[in-house]
């Protein structure tokens, strides 16, 4: 639609009172029909025939669509070998690589589902993961075999394929890798052909030019995702083909100003649903080369910047805050951005106004925008592209997405402006958790309009004009570099340890990953704080928690404040740790 007719449309037609954020869309934006087809057909379809544009960037290795579809054709091949059929589920344990990216495409072509979990998480979060799929292949990081090799005999796992973040690097700096880091880690043996290479492994998909295209229905479960919900108990949150399109059309939306062979980077890992569906696969679909970069690296970032020029970057205001402090981008231009957008974590108004500041003397045109979602809807349902990016909200419903305010307690819709529980009904809600349907049936309920809401477990509110502000959250999570920390599974592992009698973990402010999880442990009765007990903790946390989730901080304590109720005073241990960084950070 054209600009003038366009205007006219917004100007002349009837306002949405129960929907006010309608009128910030266009005609064709509310009329957008969400695809029927397979996450491998759809990409695709949009991509069509600009095989020659640039499909990833991976260290300045430049992979075209043309090569990006031969390596996914002939991963395909190879699991089909393997005998992976429809429905089976594949287990993907990568950072953001281009092998990670072809296993993902590759299962979806043939039929199967792609279980992407964390490559930090700990031995028996992997252990776990692997019984709730029943995944029965595995694509491990190299570095991460020595780890993982005492639980995989654990479960249903037969064949383990070790990928190397040096596969698709750039000749010289794949030697360097090797020779500084790669011969550091350690092997199977190599008569165990329980476990097999990257390469070897492609080589079963040489060997076989049979072509494998599944017919899947778009409501077929496509990918497993990991989160600890709204309890912090770990789940598989199962999405489906027709879920996973809809966010990179709702996506497309929202960077409308995108264009062909513009540049993204891409850092949020693959294992988040951000990562997966708006940092991949809407560029990708979009025919944007994306820039890859399997770990965050200050150098790397500053280069990428300063040499590639990307006109969108998405990341957690962990990264932002690293960019601010950067004394190396003092003189890049960035006059070339075009969208650079916050998400995985509430960005503060007094950050937001910094970083927007920053921007500017950059000469950047643009302000950061704000996304909000969770995993359990793939990633953002709401958005603050330009007219809606009023500080401290967090935007608008995506298109396609209902949006409203309930009590908690009754799930009676409340007016405008009233704060309560924020809930969203859109074409991207999960299909539910894996093997738990208890839990899903306390997140997705269906309201007396015959529909799935997903409730989010946060506070917030909807003003008149239709824009969402979140205020706080109804769950204890901590949220440490974007990535959700539970404060109750670290107190389970924690009270695993034979001399611990209670414990509470909060979050307490950190310079740039905002939060980091404290623990105020009382040992049991007799027992003395020594360094050899923190230790002990520290060794078991290291075991059974994702990296991020370790304390970063244990303090010992006689005993812990109590509420009325005589439940542990967390909120006292917050205050607490906040008045003391407030008073070091002035000091």
């Amino acid at each position: 639609m054209g600009k003038i007719s366009d205007f006219f449309f917004k100007l002349f037609k009837k306002k949405t009172a129960d929907k006010p954020w309608l009128d910030y869309y266009s005609r064709e934006e509310q009329a957008i029909k969400f695809t029927n087809k397979s996450i491998y057909d759809y990409m695709k379809d949009e991509v069509g025939n600009d095989l020659d544009f640039i499909a990833l960037n991976y260290f300045e290795n430049r992979i075209s669509y043309n090569d990006f579809f031969k390596n996914i054709n002939t991963c395909a091949r190879a699991l089909r070998e393997f005998g992976v059929k429809e429905k089976d589920v594949v287990t993907i344990c990568l950072p953001n690589m281009p092998e990670a990216i072809y296993i993902f495409y590759a299962c979806n072509k043939i039929g199967a589902v792609a279980d992407i979990i964390h490559p930090l998480s700990s031995p028996e979060q992997v252990k776990f993961y692997l019984h709730e799929s029943k995944s029965r292949y595995l694509f491990l990081v190299d570095f991460n075999y020595d780890k993982m090799k005492k639980i995989i005999p654990e479960t249903l796992v037969y064949k383990t394929i070790l990928v190397s973040p040096k596969e698709s690097m750039p000749f010289a700096l794949s030697m360097g890798y090797a020779l500084t880091r790669s011969i550091k880690n350690k092997r199977p043996l190599f008569n165990d052909t329980a476990y097999m290479s990257w390469k070897k492994f492609m080589r079963y998909g040489t060997s076989n030019l049979r072509e494998y295209h599944a017919k899947i229905d778009c409501k077929d479960l496509a990918l497993i995702l990991h989160s600890g919900g709204t309890t912090g108990t770990p789940k598989g949150i199962m999405i489906s083909n027709y879920s996973f399109n809809a966010i990179a059309q709702q996506s497309a939306v929202n960077v409308i100003d995108v264009r062909p062979k513009d540049k993204i980077v891409t850092i949020l890992p693959i294992f988040h649903g951000f990562g997966l569906g708006i940092c991949i696969h809407t560029p990708i679909c979009l025919k944007v080369e994306t820039i890859l970069m399997p770990e965050y690296d200050a150098n790397r970032f500053y280069k990428i910047w300063k040499n590639d020029k990307p006109h969108v970057i998405l990341g957690v205001p962990t990264l932002w805050e690293g960019m601010l402090s950067n004394k190396k981008f003092a003189d890049v231009d960035m006059s070339q951005l075009k969208y650079i957008i916050s998400g995985g974590d509430y960005l503060s108004i007094q950050s937001e106004m910094r970083i927007n500041s920053f921007l500017h003397k950059h000469g950047a045109k643009v302000n950061i925008l704000k996304g909000y979602g969770m995993t359990e809807s793939v990633a953002a349902t709401a958005y603050t592209f330009p007219g809606t990016n009023e500080k401290g909200s967090i935007g608008i419903p995506m298109v396609g997405n209902n949006y409203k305010i309930c009590d908690p307690e009754t799930m009676k819709e409340l007016p405008f402006g009233e704060e309560g529980e924020i809930c969203v009904n859109g074409p991207t809600l999960m299909m539910g958790y894996l093997n738990n349907e208890e839990e899903t049936n306390q997140v997705i309920k269906i309201h007396s309009d015959g529909k799935r809401w997903l409730h989010t477990g946060d506070i917030g509110y909807i003003s008149p004009s239709g824009v969402v502000y979140f205020t706080s959250r109804l769950k204890r999570m901590i949220i440490v570099s974007g990535f959700n920390v539970y404060p109750s599974m670290i107190e389970k592992t924690i009270l695993k340890h034979k001399d611990v009698s209670k414990v509470c973990v909060v979050g307490i402010p950190h310079p740039y990953k905002i939060h980091v999880p404290k623990a105020f442990i009382v040992l049991k009765e007799g027992v003395e704080p020594s360094s050899k007990i923190k230790k002990e903790i520290k060794d078991l946390c290291k075991n059974e928690l994702a990296v991020y989730s370790i304390p970063k901080e244990i303090e010992f304590r006689d005993n812990l404040p109590i509420t009325l109720y005589n439940k542990i005073n967390y909120k006292l241990l917050e205050d607490e740790e906040l008045q003391k960084y407030e008073k070091n950070a002035k000091a």
